[in-house]
């Protein structure tokens, strides 16, 4: 991925105009978006009980 970048950055898109292709503020535009989604869906779902009982929580030995 860094040769793709440091020959020019934009060899995926050469087959679009230059006004055409993606500039660094759509990609930027594009993670922001991302992040704001993801936010939201945590928001909605909030699994915080089921993360606390899944990865901080030790699960006592069961014995026979």
């Amino acid at each position: 991925m860094a040769a793709v970048a440091s020959s020019g950055g934009s060899g995926l898109f050469k087959f679009l105009k230059p006004r055409l292709r993606p500039q660094s503020t759509d990609v930027q535009a594009a993670a922001m978006w991302g992040v704001a989604v993801l936010s939201g869906a945590i928001y909605l779902v909030q699994p915080f009980d089921w993360l606390k009982k899944t990865f901080l929580e030790k699960s006592e030995p069961e014995e026979k």
